[in-house]
């Protein structure tokens, strides 16, 4: 399952997000042709990535912020970017432009913390911004769990382009990543899942102030459960233009 797109853009223009997703992209793109040396790579990562062991052995905290603008791959980015894209927008617009960029970083490097524990020896690179983007999904699986949300499944030769709640789609996604933490060894690389973990339960916790300052349920009663803007309408609607038929 994939998800595509939200029912509910911005009533605003998520400046901070849109900012995320280019630094991204630019940073990717600047180290790009890294990938076609192996050993150049390697120390590129080794250089900004976030290793466990050399936060727990020799206090060295910078990593946690790097690496959540580095990439091991395009798909990786693409991946990113795209959840970013879907959810970052309503928490920018319900929390304000600076505040937002605070609970991503916030969110990110406690992502990272999250690994540690979870490997404190481990000397394998983790990079991704995935760990702060389960931050953003984390606090608006609280602020807008009836959002609706348009996901893409695909099974063997099925596609089908399904609209669920957002609450599905993220409670699914993180008994997976908790899940998966568990029967997995976090010191022998991998997918972070545990980073994915931490990032979630840190945006909830993050987001519940504001939450209770909304009214708690009373905000979800008032807006149903979604951010508060018209949703948008994907349906496919006939044209108005009328078919010409060519005689037989």
């Amino acid at each position: 399952m994939f998800p595509i797109r939200d029912h509910n853009p911005s009533g605003r223009t998520p400046y901070v997000t849109y900012a995320l997703i280019a630094l991204n992209v630019v940073i990717f793109i600047g180290y790009w042709p890294l990938f076609n040396d192996a050993r150049a790579l390697n120390q590129f990562f080794f250089d900004w990535a976030m290793i466990p062991a050399r936060v727990t052995q020799m206090g060295e905290y910078s990593g946690l912020f790097t690496s959540m603008f580095l990439h091991g791959g395009l798909m990786h980015l693409v991946g990113n970017m795209l959840f970013l894209w879907i959810f970052g927008d309503n928490m920018e617009d319900r929390m304000g432009h600076l505040p937002y960029l605070a609970f991503y970083l916030v969110s990110g490097m406690g992502a990272s913390l999250a690994q540690v524990l979870a490997g404190p020896l481990s000397m394998v690179p983790m990079v991704g911004a995935s760990g702060a983007i389960a931050g953003v999904m984390g606090g608006y699986l609280l602020l807008f769990p009836f959002a609706r949300v348009d996901i893409l499944v695909i099974f063997i030769v099925f596609f089908r382009i399904i609209t669920i709640p957002a609450a599905i789609l993220l409670v699914l996604w993180f008994a997976i990543q908790l899940f998966s933490g568990i029967g997995v060894d976090a010191g022998n690389g991998g997918v972070a899942y545990w980073a994915h973990a931490g990032g979630f339960v840190i945006g909830a916790a993050l987001t519940l102030p504001l939450f209770l300052r909304l009214g708690g349920r009373r905000f979800w009663n008032m807006t149903d459960g979604k951010p508060p803007h018209p949703e948008a309408d994907y349906t496919y609607r006939r044209t108005s233009i009328p078919r010409v038929r060519y005689p037989k």
